[in-house]
């Protein structure tokens, strides 16, 4: 499976609770809010959004064409 991650910017806080909770890594912050940098490694385990005081994350299922098992055309 896979995932989209989300941050609000304008409700992001900056406060890098999803930063340090993140077990793979997701967040970054650039400039006094955190960005998906590397949305791949998301497990789906939403530990960033329980500790998001603000509601600023979302993620959302979705399914690639490689992870499906579809092959795109070369």
């Amino acid at each position: 499976m896979a995932w989209r991650v989300e941050v609000d910017t304008d409700k992001c806080t900056g406060d890098e609770e999803c930063v340090n909770v993140c077990p793979t890594g997701v967040f970054e912050m650039q400039e006094g809010k955190a960005v998906p940098v590397n949305e791949d490694e998301c497990l789906g385990c939403e530990s960033c959004i329980e500790v998001c005081p603000s509601a600023a994350i979302t993620i959302t299922e979705t399914e690639s064409a490689h992870r499906s098992g579809q092959r795109t055309p070369a």
